[in-house]
């Protein structure tokens, strides 16, 4: 028994040495693209009026938007940036509710010096935040496109099925948090990286359980992502305090559900994209809302998954000119 526990001290050991050198190795290999700004990291390119505010998903970063940002930046200044806790930005304070989220957003804007109006685009959760934006700041907003965003409706108010779901997701981020202090997420997706499954996989199992199959899809869609820019997402999700920053997200989520119950102005332009697969209740939600403008769209997209601008990225650039040009007008 003595052997069996100083055996399992030396392994934890090193994999908090482990962690710790790959996390010092992370930083020289894979530095912000852009530039940090009021704590958070923010990548502007391209130029012109209005500035075009791309807004990631409750857990991914301004990586996400690798297939969209330089496109857009061929006719439009375009902004992507990590909300805090997650990518290159500096940790979160405090509740990660909406209203947070949006004042973050401006102290950023105004921080790198981008005055509005703005376009806001923005993915899954991030439509909540371009909503609750445009709501809070309308003479500040020329557009939205949002991209099979969340409706405010399928989280508020929460039913039982849906507290269940978000209680096993912060609990699995909080376990992430832990194996990733001890070294066993970054074994994993080292592995995973060299094209090594059935260890990963089945430290998955051990670990999410019935997590498994979610964390299997979340990978599926990072393979999306150009392969140049997949070591740095490796690298950030090897670290404790992004675990940590998602289920902070999640645990706000019915909050920011309810206090993005306001729709955005019928008079600002927005063009709605919806996956193939999405749920009915967000169809008919975003159609209905589209429907209450004379410039409101709302746009199946065909054979297309929940991340629209890695499946079908074209589409999302066309949908921002669009609602650029209808600004402009």
């Amino acid at each position: 028994m003595i052997f069996l526990a100083l055996s399992l001290i030396a392994i934890l050991l090193a994999g908090v040495v482990y962690q710790a050198v790959g996390t010092a190795l992370d930083k020289r290999r894979y530095p912000p693209p852009g530039r940090i700004v009021e704590g958070m990291h923010l990548r502007v390119e391209g130029a012109g009026d209005p500035t075009v505010v791309l807004e990631a998903g409750i857990a991914a970063t301004s990586l996400s938007w690798s297939r969209v940002q330089p496109e857009v930046a061929k006719f439009a200044r375009v902004l992507s940036y990590d909300r805090a806790g997650l990518g290159w930005s500096g940790p979160a304070s405090g509740p990660r509710t909406v209203d947070r989220l949006v004042a973050e957003l401006r102290q950023l804007l105004a921080g790198a010096g981008l005055p509005g109006p703005y376009v806001l685009v923005g993915h899954s959760f991030g439509g909540l935040v371009a909503r609750a934006f445009a709501a809070r700041y309308p003479d500040e907003v020329a557009g939205l496109v949002l991209v099979d965003p969340v409706h405010p409706r399928e989280w508020w108010p929460v039913g039982a099925a849906q507290r269940a779901m978000l209680e096993r997701g912060i609990k699995l981020s909080r376990r992430g948090a832990l194996l990733a202090r001890i070294g066993v997420v970054r074994f994993a997706l080292a592995m995973l990286m060299a094209g090594q499954r059935a260890v990963p996989r089945l430290l998955a199992r051990v670990s999410s359980g019935r997590g498994v199959h979610f964390t299997e899809r979340i990978v599926g869609e990072v393979r999306k992502l150009p392969p140049e820019v997949w070591p740095a997402v490796r690298a950030h999700w090897c670290r404790p305090e992004r675990f940590e920053a998602m289920a902070g997200y999640l645990e706000a989520l019915p909050e920011s559900a309810r206090d993005c119950a306001e729709p955005p102005p019928t008079r600002i332009p927005c063009i709605v994209l919806a996956a193939d697969n999405a749920n009915e209740l967000r169809r008919r939600e975003y159609e209905r809302e589209a429907s209450l403008s004379p410039k409101g769209r709302f746009q199946v997209v065909p054979n297309s998954g929940h991340w629209i601008m890695l499946d079908s990225p074209e589409v999302v650039v066309r949908a921002i000119r669009t609602i650029l040009e209808a600004s402009q007008a």
